[in-house]
């Protein structure tokens, strides 16, 4: 990527999240329409990493959307080719975040959207969106602006005493990664209050912004999984640092006390 900063377009933040909202919405119809079809397209990584007819709907919602109302936007998806930049934006999506979860009908998915814009040689995300397809909920987050459950504020959790946190964290797909990543929650659950895995990282990271989790972990992640709920966290009120190639989530405090122990792990 050689895009100047200079080059970032003039571009209303309220106008950017009301089309990430759009995005978001027909993502989520196109994978309700597809709810019947579970069954997976293909696979990728291993065989339990899953593309459904539903991943395919969403993905061509959401590039048929950009393309009539964002055409020199880029994007990074994780279905299909990306698009480069004409722009200094890019959208940075995961058309259907809980994949297993879709392919097994436990109804906890996600659609995520961010708009990245490429300021001092680095993407940073300027808004977020995740809609939980089930419950119809949409998380939103604006650069500077704050942090909503539909139309609510949400604040992280801060304090709270690790031993009583709710902390959740997600698995990769192959076993040297699942092998890694159980050696580090051996060391996390006996700590905290209790862990949960939901399988969908985007939700995590809202869910921690919205106080219903204090904290998120995951070490292995793309960044259409952590774009938008990244940012949704950060203006809640929370810290989201690296974490391996994934990140680490939560109010302050909490944030100090799980990075001390995965710091440990290795």
């Amino acid at each position: 990527m050689t895009l100047a900063s200079s080059s970032v377009p003039a571009a209303d933040p309220a106008e950017l999240l009301a089309l990430g909202a759009r995005l978001a919405g027909r993502a989520g119809a196109a994978i309700s329409a597809e709810r019947g079809g579970r069954t997976s397209v293909r696979v990728k990584s291993t065989p339990t990493d899953h593309v459904t007819a539903a991943d395919l709907a969403s993905d061509a919602a959401i590039r048929a959307l950009l393309a009539a109302e964002r055409p020199q936007d880029g994007l990074l998806c994780e279905e299909g080719d990306g698009v480069e930049p004409a722009t200094g934006l890019r959208w940075v999506v995961d058309p259907l975040d809980g994949t297993v979860n879709h392919v097994h009908g436990v109804p906890h998915i996600s659609v995520s959207v961010a708009c990245e814009a490429y300021l001092g040689g680095v993407w940073t995300a300027t808004v977020g969106v995740v809609l939980d397809v089930t419950r119809g909920e949409l998380f939103t987050g604006v650069r500077g602006g704050g942090s909503r459950l539909d139309d609510r504020p949400i604040r992280v959790t801060d304090p709270v005493p690790l031993a009583r946190s709710l902390v959740a964290t997600e698995f990769g797909y192959s076993a040297a990664s699942r092998e890694r990543q159980a050696t580090a929650l051996v060391r996390v659950a006996p700590q905290v209050g209790d862990v949960r895995s939901t399988g969908s990282s985007a939700l995590d990271l809202c869910w921690v912004a919205a106080g219903r989790l204090d904290g998120y972990y995951e070490d292995e992640l793309a960044r259409w999984d952590w774009s938008a709920g990244r940012l949704i966290v950060e203006e809640a009120g929370g810290v989201v640092t690296e974490h391996g190639a994934g990140v680490l989530a939560g109010g302050p405090d909490l944030h100090r006390a799980l990075h001390g122990l995965l710091d440990t792990t290795g």
